[in-house]
């Protein structure tokens, strides 16, 4: 991985992180890319939002609704990986 690509990567972890602190229920200082989502107290609703939010700063297209989301990710950096993953792919 070159350094561009670990700086974008890390802004992207970055962008993700502070969507989600900005819904979420507990002490957004406290939520890190471990954090589990069953731990942010986000509604369905919210995480529409942030999955909204996240497609218009990167120009992607996420193919998920938001049951599958909770289903298939755990954790908040799963959220980034799928974001960084997409974000590759369109480049």
């Amino acid at each position: 991985m070159t350094a561009e690509s670990r700086e974008k990567t890390d802004d992207i972890g970055q962008t993700i992180l502070e969507k989600i602190r900005t819904h979420a229920q507990e002490d957004a200082s406290n939520i890190t890319l471990e954090t589990p989502l069953a731990d942010l107290g986000i509604h369905s609703l919210e995480l529409t939002e942030i999955i909204f939010d996240v497609e218009d700063e990167f120009g992607i297209e996420v193919e998920m609704n938001t049951a599958e989301a909770w289903e298939n990710l755990e954790t908040v950096n799963d959220i980034v990986a799928a974001v960084r993953e997409l974000v590759s792919a369109k480049s």
